[in-house]
């Protein structure tokens, strides 16, 4: 049953949105918050920080509470993993995905387990904290497992004979190794990501919608590059032929005859290829720089 004495929040007119309290989403949130012009003070025990620049509140909850909240009205929107949205079973609208916080949900067995695959996992015993999102996920490649539900150690759970499988949320697969076992399948795949309610207080719609824009405008340019750079007026077809952006390059005329600026923002991925290329079309002083804000 959803807590009650946040019922009220957010009937001042103002924004409440429920971030992680703890957990490895806790900082990359209020990072998130931070550079989209929020400002805000957190303290040990504050659960609800009012932002000084905009009628939004954040307040600090349990990452597993916060689809629920959002789907009850407590709050007006959340964010927390895509994973707790789907275990929960909450009725909520995903407005964005935050890039940040991703893992998988994987099967696992132990090394030596003859199990290859997840078909293969039909009938065994299936150790998981997420046993909802198992049961779903497994049931979509025409699994039935028993789970075993298990908080904490799921990791242990084969070695204690407790079950012949787990399932459970992957990041880098180095605790699976060090366990002694090997993944056989990914059942999901999660991130960080933004909730709002399917029937939102319409009074707060503008509110909620600016609150996403400028939370897509940081990740979008979190995943972009500018670059600047000069060229003999002669090269510009030879960079642009080499130089991938969002759309047309900005050209400019320097002051010395024949030579131009060209500006573009491209994909933060593709930086490492395309120094040597661009400097061998012909262009010099290059700046690679971080974008603060990105609408499309």
């Amino acid at each position: 049953m959803t807590p009650t004495r946040f019922e009220r929040a957010g009937e001042n007119g103002r924004l409440t949105v429920a971030v992680p309290s703890k957990g490895r989403m806790l900082q990359p949130t209020l990072d998130l918050c931070a550079a989209a012009g929020l400002s805000f003070e957190t303290t040990d025990r504050a659960l609800l920080v009012p932002c000084a620049n905009a009628p939004v509140d954040l307040l600090l909850v349990r990452p597993h509470d916060i689809p629920e909240y959002v789907q009850d009205g407590v709050v007006d929107a959340g964010i927390t993993g895509a994973n707790l949205v789907v275990e929960s079973e909450a009725e909520v609208e995903t407005l964005a995905e935050l890039g940040f916080a991703r893992c998988t949900l994987e099967a696992a067995v132990p090394v030596d387990a003859t199990a290859a695959a997840l078909a293969d996992l039909d009938g065994l015993r299936v150790a998981t904290a997420y046993p909802v999102s198992t049961r779903s996920c497994l049931a979509e490649h025409g699994v039935t497992a028993e789970l075993v539900a298990i908080s904490g150690s799921v990791e242990a759970a084969p070695r204690l004979g407790l079950a012949e499988a787990i399932v459970d949320l992957v990041s880098t697969g180095s605790t699976a190794s060090a366990n002694g076992l090997r993944r056989i399948g990914r059942l999901l795949e999660s991130q960080a990501v933004l909730l709002a309610s399917r029937e939102p207080d319409a009074g707060k719609t503008e509110h909620v919608e600016r609150l996403q824009l400028m939370l897509e405008a940081v990740v979008a340019a979190r995943r972009r590059r500018y670059v600047m750079m000069n060229a003999p007026a002669d090269a510009l077809d030879e960079i642009r032929s080499v130089l991938p952006s969002m759309g047309a390059p900005s050209v400019l005329e320097l002051a010395d005859p024949g030579q131009i600026a060209v500006h573009a923002a491209i994909d933060a991925d593709r930086v490492w290829d395309l120094l040597a290329p661009l400097k061998a079309a012909g262009a010099t002083s290059i700046l690679v720089m971080p974008v603060e804000r990105l609408v499309p």
